[in-house]
């Protein structure tokens, strides 16, 4: 994964707000994954996914959150975001 600097300043789509709701994802963990990525990786030209481990349900049980973000534009647009309990699927540990 590349080190892409954090993405502070953004705006939601509607397809993201639509998408965070339906999954139960709040706009905090979308900007506290923002803020401090653990890791960023470049999916096309403009276009990041910033992720981070976080605790879900209970105690204990680690999911990824992952956010996807268009940065070629101001300010940066998240365009969509999930969580996963496939922690090691998408968790690259070279970085």
């Amino acid at each position: 994964m590349l080190q892409i600097p954090p993405s502070v300043e953004h705006r939601i789509t509607e397809h993201a707000r639509f998408e965070m709701e339906r999954r139960g994802i709040s706009e905090a963990e979308i900007a506290q994954v923002l803020s401090a990525p653990e890791q960023s990786d470049l999916v096309r030209p403009g276009r990041v996914v910033y992720q981070s481990r976080m605790e879900y349900e209970e105690p204990g049980k680690i999911y990824l959150l992952r956010v996807f973000v268009d940065i070629d534009r101001q300010p940066a647009e998240v365009v969509t975001a999930y969580r996963t309990s496939r922690v090691e699927k998408y968790w690259k540990s070279e970085q």
